[in-house]
């Protein structure tokens, strides 16, 4: 890990820029932000417009040689590209710049190396660290020799724990099946947690979202529990659940994941696939996007990219636009939400547009639920009290029989309610009472 008080790069930003002026400016907010999370300091940047990468130094040589000039004149130590560079690429700009050179990829890496809490976050980022160090092994001995665990190392030179200049790639090799193989432990484990948590019969939602969107401050809305929330990126690595209730007593089980961003890597998607397994597996999605950010449709499009390819892109999706208290067109907010189906706005920060959240989440459950009707043995209690927590009582009448029931209630629990279930309602004169 860094030590963020002693330690701060000198980064020079090179943005290689799209056409679209506007979109460039966000994406230079963004990679600004990023050297940030890592813990750098922008002291200078250039901005570059090709046509077509360079395959030698993808900015060319004679803009290769232009950082650095500007790495000298303002005495930085690292030079930071937006876009990913291939291991040629990068050695060739190392060669001429005279400083490490990190790429886009690398830089993730590393802010999600500083992240990592748990045992599991730990492995999947070595993992990824791993995989994409493995290319990049030949000629970079001068390189390995500053990778290890130290404190104040750099952005970038959090390693997956060798430091050894020999180094090599059946290692590293043997090494990535090792993190594998403990990963599948990881794996195993979480699912015998999900058992469990099947088995308490509480629907499960997972929230999605741009990373700084602002999942796990509305988290903490719902839950009024007290996760990290940071403006900065990728503050949430290791999932979290907590508990929420909607206004019918219905329990519901929320996980905030970690934040996506445009072209995650691919191997970065794989390495975390414990983690995003709480997307796949939950029963369904809460996607918060930041309404306040100017590319707020992009940063969606982006999210919707990386469901699609967990496979998730089908569950039921609430849309919640955040930041509402930021936007001044509450016109435009407005009719963004009539053309988004199961949608609202809402400001997680000052609360606003929970209650009519919390409701949109229970009519999405209703619609996933089946109604039953029911006539439960006075002696079963335990079936009723199930019918409260994990569904929603829509009538409860008592007869002489026994307690009559018409609920919505989640798939898991239909069969616990196959033996009392009824078509019709049995004939009562007396003794009845309602609970809508």
């Amino acid at each position: 890990m860094v030590n963020e008080t002693t330690t701060t790069n000198k980064v020079v930003l090179v943005l290689v820029e799209p056409e679209e002026a506007r979109e460039a400016e966000a994406n230079a907010r963004e990679m600004r932000l990023l050297v940030e999370s890592a813990g750098g300091l922008v002291v200078d940047e250039m901005r570059v417009r090709r046509d077509r990468p360079d395959p030698r130094f993808l900015i060319g040589k004679g803009q290769a040689e232009e950082v650095f000039l500007i790495v000298q004149d303002s005495n930085a130590d690292l030079v930071v590209m937006s876009e990913d560079l291939t291991p040629t690429q990068q050695r060739n700009l190392e060669e001429v710049t005279g400083v490490r050179v990190v790429d886009r990829t690398q830089l993730i890496l590393d802010i999600f190396a500083q992240r990592a809490r748990t045992s599991e976050g730990k492995l999947q980022v070595e993992l990824a660290q791993l995989q994409y160090l493995l290319p990049r092994l030949t000629g970079k001995g001068t390189e390995l020799s500053r990778i290890g665990g130290g404190s104040a190392g750099g952005i970038a030179t959090r390693g997956p724990g060798e430091t050894k200049l020999e180094m090599d790639r059946r290692r590293v090799r043997r090494r990535i099946a090792t993190v594998k193989r403990e990963l599948e432990e990881v794996v195993q484990r979480r699912a015998t947690q999900k058992r469990s948590r099947r088995e308490l019969m509480i629907p499960t939602g997972a929230l999605v979202g741009y990373t700084s969107a602002g999942k796990s401050t509305l988290l903490n809305l719902l839950a009024g529990s007290d996760v990290e929330a940071h403006p900065r990126l990728f503050a949430t690595l290791d999932p979290t659940t907590r508990r929420i209730t909607l206004e019918q007593g219905q329990s519901v089980l929320l996980t905030d994941t970690v934040g996506f961003l445009r072209n995650l890597p691919h191997h970065l998607i794989a390495a975390f696939r414990a983690t995003l397994e709480e997307v796949t597996e939950a029963d369904f999605l809460i996607h918060v996007v930041d309404a306040s950010h100017e590319f707020f449709e992009r940063q969606r499009e982006a999210v919707a990219e990386v469901l699609r390819e967990l496979g998730a892109d089908d569950k039921p999706t609430i849309t919640v636009f955040n930041k509402c208290d930021l936007i001044t067109n509450q016109y435009e907010l407005r009719r963004l939400v009539a053309q988004t189906p199961d949608s609202c706005y809402i400001s997680a920060l000052t609360g606003e547009g929970k209650e009519h959240l919390l409701k949109l989440i229970g009519q999405v459950l209703g619609r996933m639920s089946r109604q039953v009707n029911a006539l439960i043995p006075y002696s079963r209690g335990d079936i009723l009290a199930l019918c409260h927590k994990c569904g929603r009582v829509l009538q409860l009448e008592y007869t002489p029989e026994g307690i009559f029931v018409r609920a919505e209630v989640p798939p898991e629990l239909e069969p616990k309610l196959a033996e009392f279930e009824q078509t019709l309602r049995p004939d009562t004169e007396v003794g009845l009472s309602s609970a809508r």
